[in-house]
């Protein structure tokens, strides 16, 4: 299998850091800081995961971020009228939207872009006339990539878990629907974004043969490997996975 030369950015998704800090309710750790270092350490954007309850990130969160962030700011979620608000009023790089109810634990399933498709084009058209980029979590079949082009997103974002699932027993196996969804995508004039348990296991082996890959939004792992590695270092080893 081919090894593409593209190198996608590294957008890092920090609502682990605010699940710590509300657990013991003030300011530790410092969301803000904590993403200020994270920029200075080498990532190339920063995204939050607002809800409804406010569990990790909150709508105040994304204000503060908004005002010293200088990498993209990425805020994804479902596309509910106060989410749609919030967007717009903060104007980040770029909006990902997901179709998770408000109880979901994380984002476990990706648009169907046909049962969806007028709902997404009036969202999408809102945000555009804010000139906010945006991306649509997506499953990795050629229907709902195809379909995606009739809501007018900028990008989709590939859903990797089965992709991480399948990867320790046949690597070639589980990217093979990725890099047919990529291609698609590519031919279909989308951008594309990827994300959800990519890992320093899975990583490299995704970015070297996915083709036209432009960014991977990582969380929970990154955040987890920390806890042993250091936040810089493990910033570093991501980023040298996409090198």
């Amino acid at each position: 299998m081919a090894v593409v030369s593209n190198k996608a950015t590294l957008s890092i998704n920090i609502n682990k850091i605010a699940t710590l800090r509300n657990a013991r309710g003030g300011n530790v750790p410092d969301l803000v800081k904590t993403a200020l270092d994270i920029e200075r350490f080498g990532a190339e954007g920063i995204t939050v995961h607002p809800r409804p309850d406010e569990r990790h990130i909150r709508y105040t969160d994304v204000y503060d971020l908004k005002k010293v962030l200088t990498t993209e700011f990425n805020i994804e979620g479902y596309p509910s009228d106060d989410f749609i608000r919030l967007v717009c009023a903060v104007q980040p790089a770029q909006v990902t939207l997901v179709p998770d109810p408000p109880e979901a634990l994380t984002s476990n399933a990706g648009w169907d872009t046909v049962k969806h498709v007028s709902f997404l084009k009036d969202v999408i058209a809102t945000f555009h006339a804010s000139n906010i980029r945006t991306s649509i979590f997506v499953e990795p079949e050629a229907r709902v990539i195809e379909n995606a082009v009739e809501t007018g997103t900028d990008r989709v974002e590939l859903y990797t878990e089965d992709y991480a699932k399948k990867y320790p027993a046949d690597p070639t196996s589980a990217i093979a629907p990725y890099i047919a969804a990529s291609k698609t995508a590519h031919r279909c004039g989308l951008g594309i974004n990827a994300g959800h348990d990519l890992s320093l296991e899975n990583l490299k082996y995704f970015a070297q043969h996915l083709p036209y890959l432009d960014e991977v939004s990582i969380g929970h792992a990154l955040i987890s490997d920390a806890l042993y590695f250091g936040l810089e270092n493990t910033v570093q080893m991501y980023l040298s996975q996409l090198a």
